[in-house]
């Protein structure tokens, strides 16, 4: 922190004032969670920005361009990466003090605004947590209440035994992520960051070489560049995709705590942008050499449609490894979306206490608590689409975008231009206008298939 004894005489007031608070400082001692003072590198940080950005969301940006068509798809992504970028910019230029989103909200909006941000942040990371979960199952057990079948891979090797099952898939998920999430420390995260992220690369390979063999064999979906009006109940429905982009590119709740641990804090904007930059890419890649494979038959968890059921006529070793690659970069991912879930329910939950990596029996149970809350959720919810649309459409779209703009709008500091102000207002603009039209078509949606499913059990 910049303590007020470090500040120079001509800080005193007026511009000067406000240039200072356009400065970051350079260090910062801790955060929240009790983390070390500067201690990590540049690159430990884009790691650590990429594996927050790069998740679950990116299985379902293959459906999203299904909805969308491929050109209004890697529009999107681009659109939605350049407003993480300037959300982003916007939350370190009023970062004062103890580097937390829940401290940001609360010096705009005091104190009933920081517990409304713990809470989004906290169901947003339940939510998020919980599609990891469901897509370990799935790839190692196989999805449920799908209208197709697709295999999991243990019961592609060995058959169905109650050990193949989603349930005891789910509970020795649990057992081998608790060492990770156990772990105090951001930082401490950024060996399994940069693996986490190499097997996302590895899977965008995997999809890519599959898909180029496709293209030669000659039995490659060719995708289509704009959406087909034909297949969609309302045009309304594209709406539903937007959701499903800001979701994957949903990380604004982790940036204080990597910043805080940076040896120069004001490296954060590189690093954010450079993560950016690499996690777009691998996105536009991974959604259209998906879509490229599977066309119209892609699921909403892409890595449901690599089995035996595929038809894109490659080795089934090959498609084995396309999902356990992607499987094992969330299980390593999931201790770092772990860390601002249980980080910000203390705070919701034991504010003022001191920091929850220095109270063992605390963090112990909370950590306890929140995993088997997840496993349950995994159980109990099988649709990953779901859970993207009406999260992304709440939780995820205030996090990454009205809530940087309100701050901005609030402006305490008096250090907005005119320019910041107009872009906020766009921000919530679009955000309340896409997602308000989003959730309106999924419920929609639900009503018709409701109706349409006891019509045919009528019938």
């Amino acid at each position: 922190m910049v303590s007020k004894s470090s500040r120079g005489p001509g800080m005193a007031a007026g511009g000067s004032e406000a240039e200072e608070a356009l400065l970051l400082p350079e260090r910062v001692v801790g955060d929240l969670a009790g983390a070390p003072p500067g201690n990590a590198s540049v690159l430990g940080a884009v790691f650590n920005v990429s594996t927050s950005v790069v998740g679950a969301g990116i299985m379902s940006i293959p459906a999203a361009m299904r909805v969308l068509g491929v050109a209004p798809a890697l529009a999107l992504i681009v659109c939605v990466a350049l407003l993480a970028n300037v959300a982003v910019d916007f939350m370190l230029r009023y970062t004062r003090g103890t580097p937390s989103y829940a401290a940001l909200m609360g010096g705009s909006f005091g104190r009933a605004g920081a517990k409304l941000l713990n809470v989004f942040i906290a169901f947003n990371c339940v939510g998020t947590l919980t599609v990891y979960l469901i897509i370990i199952g799935d790839v190692m057990s196989g999805p449920v209440g799908s209208g197709e079948a697709h295999a999991g891979v243990l019961p592609e090797w060995f058959g169905p035994h109650w050990w193949t099952g989603r349930d005891a898939v789910l509970v020795a998920a649990a057992v081998i992520l608790l060492p990770i999430v156990l772990q105090k420390h951001v930082d401490s995260l950024r060996y399994t960051s940069a693996v986490s992220i190499l097997l996302a690369a590895v899977f965008m390979l995997i999809t890519m070489g599959i898909a180029v063999y496709t293209v030669f064999t000659g039995t490659a979906k060719m995708p289509r560049m704009l959406p087909d009006f034909s297949t969609l109940a309302s045009p309304f429905e594209l709406f539903t995709a937007v959701p499903v982009i800001v979701v994957a590119f949903t990380f604004h709740f982790n940036v204080h705590p990597i910043r805080a641990e940076l040896s120069k804090t004001s490296d954060m904007k590189s690093a954010v942008r450079i993560s950016l930059v690499l996690c777009a890419a691998i996105y536009a890649a991974v959604g259209f050499f998906g879509f490229l494979l599977f066309g119209d038959a892609t699921m909403p968890d892409v890595l449901a449609n690599f089995d035996r059921s595929s038809g894109s006529g490659v080795p089934q070793a090959l498609n084995d490894a396309a999902r356990l690659s992607y499987a094992l970069h969330l299980v390593l991912v999931f201790p770092l979306l772990h860390y601002s879930l249980r980080v910000n329910v203390d705070e919701l939950l034991f504010p003022g206490r001191r920091p929850l990596a220095t109270d063992t029996r605390r963090f112990v149970a909370l950590t306890a608590v929140l995993m088997a809350v997840l496993y349950v959720l995994a159980i109990a919810i099988p649709s990953i689409w779901t859970l993207f649309q009406y999260s992304g459409s709440t939780f995820a779209v205030c996090i990454s975008l009205i809530f940087p703009g309100a701050i901005v709008l609030r402006d305490v500091h008096g250090i907005a231009k005119r320019k910041d102000k107009a872009m906020a207002a766009m921000m919530i603009t679009l955000a309340v206008i896409t997602s308000s039209i989003a959730i309106a078509s999924n419920v929609m949606s639900s009503i018709k298939g409701e109706v349409k499913g006891v019509n045919a059990g009528a019938s």
